[in-house]
């Protein structure tokens, strides 16, 4: 049987995205390089690959001239995405592959991947030698000039003055951003001659396996963002992962043009118990122990940052962090992280109780923080009837609530990337009577409805159910029942939008003879619905309360990807909803409207979101130091004054600098808000019994 994968698209392997975004800048290769060329058992897998898409894929696609040629985008793309590395000419001489690589990969003929990959060597070669020859003389940083660091969307350059210029302006930039940050140019050229030669001395590093993975992932991408090869290096990292058997800090990761970048803190590890690592944080050094010197890691291979970052449990890593969204040469953060086994008991769902004074009420609130949807396979298929999982520790957990005394509880969903689909449906359970809790549709069309498997719910209290932009997949099958159900309310942000199945092909057991060499796959082979029929797939689930959010839907989220599988809609299956909550949820908008307009805590949030995306909105930065400078106070004081506006509406004294803000604890605005949305619920149904009670009475009398 192969494994059905049903969570966050980012819980993949860490190394995966080695062969993404920037492999070769990261462990190059020139087309003579010794052993550098595809071998016998890439074309085996090339030829096996293409049979698993044509028969298996959800798309149910035929490989064709249309697939060569968005093959033949997206690999270039993986190559040099930000345009700062091919020519014009280069571009045009890859066209002669457009309409043929469909051909290549049906034959096993790699060639002309790897003869593309040779070129772009070629170029990063000559680009970081010339920025190596630009580190003999300091910038001129006081001419106004700029420099344009997402260059995704503009003309390849034409001539290498051309990218003379663009490569001059970048390393000018680089070593702007060491400046500001109180290095001399001396020390700023140490550390940027360190970074570039790091980089060409890796240029022979690079294994045949790593091209034929890039290019491979090329191809699955283009059908998909989550169909996937794996080669068998990265295999045994998705095994390691999967397992979660080694000591680290609990992150997964990848590669962003120069950069090592978050791509998901999984739940129960360090990162995720500290709270300060963020998806899409970048990492520009690491340190061991706790004064280490920093390793600059800028242009690393992605598996060596991660040796760096996995030690014995109990040590100290710091990592330095370039934040998620901020521009080249924002202020950078030293976090600390002691690194330890990822702990099934900091993945389960906690539990907590808030006391909230609701016009002249005091309620008490409970809160449920479900992390993912986990369960101990093993233990279930062993028999045992208290195996682990989401399901039963929710029960608990709610019942020991109630024991307490609740008015109404959150389900808090947010970041949590999915899991087990049982987990899902049965969580569900706990909420719903029975029915129908998702549908299912696989590659050949056939449609299966999974039903409620808990024979009745345990909570019937006021419910709301908490998500954000980075919950997904499972989390979206119980958010959109709860919702399609009437059963509760959704509050948060639009969620991430991964509506699709993979199965998970061991490559292995296709190999001639006990070649354990061909790695394995990840297919997308389904679709998953709502019970009212419409997909989750692209557009997520759509919450009745929105609340305010950093994240930018534009930039994450299944919508975001090129290749993302299209919304649809299948035929509602049948479903007994509760009342209708439009009134409901018009009359609790208002009151969080008017609530948000007096809370100090919610408008600096607003505030700092706006600050934020504006700061971010800009795709280009000062080479003026002074001016660069000039922006960097600005924003710490327009910081400064939002804090002391704050801290003036709460009654406490004003602070002078940022540093005298310390470590002081900022709520939980999103949640507190969520809570007082469902002390709300608990008031509007105190009064429609009330009411009810009141017709009844009258009408008797």
């Amino acid at each position: 049987m192969h494994r059905i994968l049903l969570n966050f698209p980012f819980r993949r392997s860490v190394l995966l995205a080695l062969t993404l975004s920037f492999l070769p800048l990261a462990g190059m290769a020139t087309a003579e390089a010794p052993g550098l060329e595809p071998s016998d058992r890439h074309a085996k897998i090339s030829r096996l690959v293409t049979t698993l898409f044509e028969r298996s894929h959800y798309r149910q696609i035929r490989v064709d001239d249309q697939v060569s040629s968005d093959v033949l985008d997206r690999y270039i793309e993986v190559m040099d995405g930000n345009r700062q590395y091919f020519l014009a000419g280069d571009i045009t001489q890859f066209d002669q592959y457009r309409f043929a690589l469909d051909d290549a990969v049906k034959r096993g003929d790699l060639k002309p991947a790897f003869m593309i990959y040779a070129t772009y060597v070629e170029r990063t070669r000559e680009r970081l030698n010339y920025a190596l020859g630009l580190l003999d003389k300091e910038p001129d940083f006081t001419i106004d000039e700029f420099y344009v660091f997402d260059r995704s969307e503009m003309p390849w350059a034409t001539t290498t003055e051309e990218l003379n210029e663009i490569w001059r302006k970048r390393v000018k930039n680089d070593g702007l951003s060491l400046v500001l940050a109180g290095k001399t140019w001396d020390e700023t050229t140490v550390v940027l001659r360190s970074r570039y030669e790091q980089v060409l001395k890796r240029v022979n590093q690079i294994k045949s396996d790593d091209v034929f993975e890039a290019f491979m992932n090329a191809y699955s991408h283009t059908l998909d963002p989550h169909s996937s090869y794996f080669s068998p290096r990265n295999s045994e990292e998705y095994r390691i992962q999967m397992s979660l058997s080694y000591d680290g800090i609990g992150a997964s990761l990848q590669v962003q043009d120069d950069y090592v970048a978050v791509m998901n803190v999984i739940p129960g590890g360090p990162a995720a118990i500290d709270g300060s690592l963020k998806p899409n944080d970048r990492i520009t050094a690491v340190a061991q122990g706790d004064d280490g010197q920093m390793v600059d890691v800028v242009g690393w291979r992605l598996d060596e940052v991660v040796e760096l970052i996995r030690g014995p449990g109990g040590s100290t890593v710091r990592l330095q962090i370039l934040p998620a969204g901020a521009a080249p040469g924002s202020p950078e953060q030293e976090l600390p992280l002691v690194r330890d086994k990822i702990k099934l008991e900091a993945q389960a769902a906690q539990k907590s109780r808030v006391e909230i004074e609701q016009d002249g009420r005091t309620l008490n609130i409970g809160v449920i923080e479900v992390p993912s949807f986990y369960q101990d396979y093993n233990a279930r298929a062993a028999g045992a009837a208290d195996f682990t999982s989401t399901t039963a520790d929710v029960r608990r957990l709610i019942q020991e609530l109630e024991k307490e005394g609740i008015d109404g509880l959150v389900i808090d969903l947010r970041n949590n990337g999915g899991g087990h689909l049982s987990e899902a449906t049965s969580l569900t359970g706990l909420f719903v009577d029975r029915g129908p809790i998702v549908q299912l549709r696989n590659t050949n069309g056939r449609i299966e409805v999974l039903e409620d498997p808990v024979p009745e719910k345990m909570y019937g209290g006021p419910l709301a159910v908490l998500v954000n932009r980075y919950s997904a997949s499972a989390s979206e099958i119980f958010a959109a029942a709860i919702q399609d159900y009437n059963r509760g309310i959704v509050i948060g942000q639009q969620t991430f939008g991964k509506g699709t199945v993979q199965n998970l092909y061991p490559l292995d057991r296709y190999a001639p003879g006990r070649d354990p060499q061909f790695g394995q796959l990840t297919l997308t082979i389904g679709k998953y619905y709502r019970v009212t029929g419409g997909s989750t797939q692209h557009r997520g689930v759509l919450p009745d309360i929105e609340l305010p959010s950093s994240v930018d839907l534009e930039d994450v989220g299944e919508s975001s990807r090129p290749s993302a599988l299209p919304w649809d809609q299948i035929q509602a299956t049948d479903y007994a909803a509760d009342a209708p909550l439009d009134t409901a949820v018009s009359l609790l908008q208002d009151t969080h409207t008017q609530r948000a307009l007096v809370d100090p805590d919610f408008d600096f949030l607003v505030s700092d979101i706006a600050a934020r995306t504006a700061q971010f909105a800009h795709d280009t930065v000062s080479l003026n130091l002074e001016q660069r400078r000039a922006e960097r106070e600005a924003r710490q004081i327009a910081e400064l004054a939002r804090i002391n506006q704050r801290r003036a509406k709460l009654g406490m004294d004003a602070v002078e600098t940022l540093e005298d803000v310390g470590d002081e604890e900022v709520p939980d605005v999103i949640l507190g808000e969520a809570v007082a949305i469902v002390a709300d619920m608990n008031l509007l149904a105190t009064a429609a019994l009330a009411q009810n009670k009141t017709t009844a009475k009258t009408g008797t009398e």
